[in-house]
């Protein structure tokens, strides 16, 4: 067989498997979140996730170390989204200020996601423990709005990693009364009403 044919079979076949790899990945992963968010973290169990997803048990030990290791990346994928949200939201042209209103509605828009208030906001902390689940947020939310405070109001002004701490805070408890199914549009207003008061 020609060398070249012998490559390019070689590589059609390390693609395949590579596909392969992230269907199994991506089913697993899809099947842990929907139990983690019906049952949450203590009542999921691996057996459970791998039938779900169609895979045997030792599969989804081949992709994840343990329950642990699968939950911690069902809330990396949970909190990327939230943060390419926000990023979405902030068009080019756009002021700094008006980027920052724009990205505070994104992610109380982003956290109406079924099951991601109680992901991120409730199982998160419980199961990996407040700072694994706060060094999640400051990796993505909390970056933005971070990065966007600093933008808005200047470096100098405030202590902004101090002030983006608590404004993430009032954002998750925003978040959280919605899920709980109270007046979303009063809510985001009542959000905005502060951000704009910090900008003034």
């Amino acid at each position: 067989m020609e060398p070249s044919k012998t490559r390019r079979r070689a590589a059609a076949a390390a693609r395949s498997n590579r596909e392969r790899t992230e269907t199994t990945r991506r089913a697993l992963l899809e099947a842990a979140r929907a139990l983690f968010v019906e049952k949450g973290y203590g009542a999921t169990s691996t057996p459970e996730v791998a039938a779900a997803a169609g895979i045997t048990r030792g599969a989804l030990y081949h992709h994840f170390a343990d329950k642990r290791d699968l939950f911690r990346q069902v809330l990396d994928a949970e909190a990327a989204a939230v943060r390419e949200d926000i990023l979405a939201a902030d068009r080019p042209g756009l002021s700094a200020q008006a980027a920052l209103i724009g990205g505070a509605q994104a992610y109380l828009q982003a956290m109406t996601v079924p099951g991601r208030t109680r992901l991120l906001l409730i199982e998160g902390p419980a199961a990996l423990g407040a700072q694994e689940a706060l060094a999640i947020d400051d990796a993505n939310a909390g970056r933005t709005l971070r990065e966007g405070l600093a933008e808005a109001l200047g470096e100098n002004a405030v202590d902004c990693d101090a002030l983006a701490r608590l404004m993430s805070a009032a954002f998750d408890r925003a978040a959280l009364e919605i899920d709980a199914g109270g007046d979303a549009a009063r809510i985001r207003q009542t959000m905005l009403w502060t951000i704009n008061k910090l900008l003034a």
